[in-house]
């Protein structure tokens, strides 16, 4: 039989067959030895053959083959930093939810994201969430970063999930295809959910008044089958977004406003750091490129390890270009 995986708990697998039946799977543990560098060989999103196992007490099943994947999304494990972990594959559409301060989410992890999402063929799109709770100030960063990335020719959406603002305009995007949002913990992404599709009733839980941090409610990535053929992957919050499998000179290609000015540059392997005649650094000092998104580049260049608590506290949570030069 032919499936694909709704949700992944590392060890089990729920599967949906071609005629809609639902199935508790196993993974074969030859899996485990194939050289996969990923934690989870067996990801949300993927397509499986399986086959039936009457033997327990339920009707379960074991997976035997693993089919190509258009596109995956991964980030670094947690606890093993060597090793991938695959959020979810065969997606349409990677929606990242930002808040501006509640919590924070910092152009650092904006900018991880959408250069992950890039590499790997996703089209990425920006939510940004809890628009009513914004005073002049908050909106005033919100526009600002909203104009950044536009002007680099990505998608944003405003919108505010417990108001119900920018949520049908958000499910015509959705309409027909497979969408995962993504973002920290306590941005939104369960009662986004919920607002899209109500009957769902996913859990979701307050900020902590502690850090304004939110708190996990997503245990593992699941798939849920909304109206208007909407698929949808809810993803546990992720904390920081650490790059995989990345070369040096490939890096700015995953930047449109840096690609763009590529062939300007003297040099062919041009890294715009320190090289004469070099377009991006003529660029950024004409203030055509953003600072913001200049730093995030040069971190990633440098293999720098984003740090939530640092984004947070530290200088990368986000703000104006001005107050960062």
């Amino acid at each position: 039989m032919t499936g694909t995986v709704y949700k992944s708990t590392g060890s089990w697998y729920y599967v949906k067959s071609d005629d809609n039946q639902f199935y508790n799977c196993r993974i074969k543990g030859k899996f485990r030895m194939k050289g996969i560098k990923s934690t989870n060989p067996i990801a949300v999103g993927d397509i499986v053959d399986f086959d039936l196992d009457e033997t327990v007490d339920e009707v379960n099943g074991i997976i035997t083959t693993i089919h190509d994947r258009k596109n995956y999304i991964v980030r670094k494990s947690v606890n093993l930093s060597k090793q991938t972990h695959i959020i979810a594959s065969n997606i349409d559409i990677g929606f990242l939810i930002v808040t501006i301060n509640n919590p924070i989410t910092t152009t650092s992890f904006i900018d991880r994201f959408l250069v992950t999402a890039k590499a790997y063929g996703i089209e990425a799109i920006l939510i940004f969430n809890k628009i009513d709770t914004f005073d002049e100030a908050t909106l005033n960063e919100q526009l600002y970063l909203q104009h950044i990335y536009t002007e680099i020719g990505y998608t944003c959406l405003r919108v505010s999930a417990t108001d119900n603002k920018g949520v049908a305009e958000l499910m015509d995007i959705m309409k027909g295809k497979v969408s995962m949002f993504s973002g920290h913990s306590g941005v939104g992404k369960s009662t986004l959910v919920n607002a899209i599709e109500p009957t769902l009733k996913l859990k979701t839980k307050e900020i902590s008044n502690s850090h304004a941090q939110g708190q996990h409610t997503t245990t593992f990535a699941e798939m849920f089958d909304l109206s208007n053929n909407i698929r949808i992957i809810d993803t546990p919050g992720i904390r920081g977004f650490g790059m995989v499998d990345m070369e040096k000179q490939e890096v700015s290609d995953y930047f449109p406003e840096l690609f763009a000015l590529k062939e300007a540059c003297k040099f062919n392997n041009c890294l715009h750091k320190e090289e004469p005649h070099c377009a991006v650094k003529k660029a950024l000092d004409e203030d055509k490129i953003t600072w913001s998104r200049y730093q995030s580049y040069l971190k990633i260049l440098e293999g720098d390890e984003e740090q939530y608590r640092n984004d947070i506290y530290g200088e990368d949570r986000i703000a104006s270009d001005e107050t960062r030069k």
